[in-house]
């Protein structure tokens, strides 16, 4: 644990919070991308499966429980809740999100640590989690109104992204051996996210 892995981490969590606090408090879901939060819930769900049969100290526990449990309550958020999901604009995030899985995932099936379930899920979720903000970024261009909740999301993702990838490099300079590009060092993926 560094200091930007842990900053990277909060500010990946406070996202989370923002982004709730808008749905919850306000009872809406206008600006934001349904296809980017089914695609994250997809992403958890795929990179935590060693969450039940592998030890991981209490932090990583937590964490995923917390990011698990938050992607699929914003999920059932914008397609279930009463109020909710009538601000969920359908119209306008028609992003194909389909045709983004299916390349990750052949991805993940050639490009791999070792060549095992859980490595390969969590690979493709590597991948996955790259491109998962497409939706919301074509929603917010169709739109142009962006309210300051959804703006914040979006930026924390960045800064979160951001400072993971200085969690990389730091780690790659002061951890001997580390070299794991996919499983450890998914710089690439977060460099992506930029582009």
């Amino acid at each position: 644990m560094n200091i930007f892995r842990l900053t990277g981490d909060m500010t990946h969590l406070f996202s989370v919070l923002v982004l709730l606090l808008k749905i919850h408090t306000i009872k809406s879901c206008a600006s934001i991308s349904l296809k980017t939060q089914e695609l994250y819930a997809v992403v958890f769900a795929t990179r935590y499966l060693d969450i039940f049969s592998d030890f991981i100290p209490l932090y990583n526990t937590i964490m995923k429980l917390i990011f698990l449990g938050s992607s699929f309550s914003i999920v059932w958020y914008m397609r279930h809740h009463k109020i909710v999901r009538r601000s969920y604009n359908k119209d306008q995030d028609t992003f194909r999100h389909f045709f983004l899985v299916l390349p990750c995932f052949l991805l993940a099936l050639l490009i791999h640590e070792k060549f095992t379930f859980k490595e390969v899920m969590w690979t493709f979720s590597v991948f996955l989690e790259a491109v998962a903000i497409l939706p919301q970024l074509v929603l917010l261009q169709r739109t142009r109104n962006i309210d300051n909740l959804t703006g914040q999301y979006v930026f924390l993702l960045g800064a979160y992204r951001g400072l993971y990838i200085l969690n990389w490099i730091y780690r790659y300079f002061t951890e001997p051996h580390f070299v794991h590009w996919i499983r450890e060092h998914p710089v690439f993926s977060n460099i992506l996210f930029f582009v």
